[in-house]
């Protein structure tokens, strides 16, 4: 498994970074490169280093780190949106798109970095620049009045058909049939995608986005929501920014205050009945769908409700232990689509995720049975996208970089 996890990684590298998948993402996305470098350390401290580094070189003078940087080697057709809808470029000139994506980053490089400690030009290198994407999360994106950061695109959760986004997604009226040409469904099954409605209403409001110049202030977001997912892991992240900071001889106090405060507002803001939920800015209100990123914060060090969290994991809902890997939806709502992108299958990252918190919570035996499924799933699907958490049947792409990366992770744990 090791060996064929390295040869994904190696058949997916562009020599500067590392694609998702060559067919269905054939540029470098923003949290799929963090994941990417978590194993990558393992194989190699050079390329994973230089994984992260070149997704730096795509950030914007403003901060924020773009989901996708474009390879000017892909043709400009070959995936939509590409770099002529987007019409982004960063400080340096790499063409990119205009929203962002969860900010594992920080914990990435943290990560990697211990794979050879005795290079801390690296930390030096990399500190800045995620010092200044948290920095934009925290002053761009604070549009609720509690501190959570908001996304402002399905795209920007990471799961971006989630049934979550449906009631949120409702008000925006989709970009007109015909206006646009999908690429996804060229090389995956369509029933396993979002709908061409779900589309049209994520390219509106990339569109308006643009329009507003990127603007987060003058854009009118018809799509605002605090999600559980990337709050969590902007934590997560704040406290790896601490560790690196005392590495440089920098005060870590900024850091792990506002990791705090975070975590309050979040407990605060969006737990309930056991799990966290996403909040609607617009209607004011948490949305009532159970999805894996409420789940996520169990990754979250010193979690007060964590205990509460566990117990809904392993409930009806989620089966954690029973099902493949973790659901990414309520295994109970009548329309739980186990096949179906975000809408019910199993991902290996959000496994990996809650691997990780169980470990914290010292919860040896959900672990280890985490970590057994997700090295078993990874070699058995041949490193898939996604898969049905009842039957383990495959979906999405194969050879996928984040899944050989996290494989090769949990392996070496």
């Amino acid at each position: 498994m090791r060996a064929d996890a390295a040869a994904v990684l190696d058949q997916n590298w562009t020599g500067r970074s590392t694609v998702p998948s060559r067919s269905l993402y054939p540029h470098q996305w923003s949290w799929d490169s963090a994941f990417i470098a978590i194993g990558l350390r393992h194989v190699s401290v050079e390329r994973a280093r230089t994984e992260l580094e070149s997704l730096l070189q795509a950030q914007w003078a403003d901060g924020r780190i773009p989901h996708i940087a474009f390879s000017p080697d892909v043709p400009r057709d070959a995936y939509f949106p590409g770099p002529d809808f987007w019409q982004a470029r960063s400080a340096g000139g790499t063409e990119t798109s205009g929203i962002v994506q969860p900010p594992i980053h920080a914990l990435a490089a943290w990560l990697t970095y211990q794979a050879d400690p005795a290079d801390q030009g690296f930390l030096e290198r990399v500190y800045p620049g995620l010092v200044a994407w948290h920095g934009y999360l925290r002053d761009r994106r604070t549009l609720g009045d509690a501190g959570l950061v908001a996304i402002v695109h399905p795209w920007e959760s990471g799961m971006d058909n989630s049934p979550a986004w449906d009631s949120p997604l409702a008000r925006v009226t989709p970009a007109p049939a015909g206006s646009f040409v999908r690429r996804d469904t060229d090389h995956a099954a369509a029933g396993d995608r979002p709908t061409d409605l779900d589309y049209g209403r994520y390219v509106e409001l990339a569109a308006t986005y643009r329009d507003h110049g990127y603007d987060d202030r003058e854009t009118p977001h018809a799509f605002a929501v605090e999600d559980p997912c990337f709050n969590a892991l902007l934590i997560c992240s704040e406290h790896a920014l601490a560790d690196i900071a005392v590495t440089l001889g920098q005060d870590p106090a900024p850091h792990r205050q506002y990791a705090a405060e975070l975590t309050d507002a979040l407990i605060e803001r969006l737990f309930t009945d056991g799990i966290f939920r996403a909040r609607d800015l617009r209607a004011g209100d948490l949305i009532p769908a159970d999805t894996v990123a409420g789940l996520i914060p169990l990754a979250v060090p010193g979690l007060p409700v964590a205990d509460e969290l566990l117990a809904t994991a392993v409930g009806p809902r989620f089966r954690l232990g029973e099902a493949r890997l973790v659901p990414s939806y309520d295994l109970t709502a009548d329309d739980v689509d186990p096949d179906r992108y975000w809408r019910g299958p199993s991902w290996f990252n959000t496994a990996w995720l809650i691997h990780r918190g169980l470990v914290q919570l010292k919860q040896t035996s959900y672990a280890d049975a985490l970590r057994a499924d997700v090295l078993t799933l990874a070699r058995t699907t041949n490193f898939a996208e996604y898969l049905n958490p009842f039957t383990g049947e495959p979906h999405g792409a194969q050879s996928f970089s984040w899944t050989a990366a996290l494989a090769l992770d949990l392996a070496e744990a």
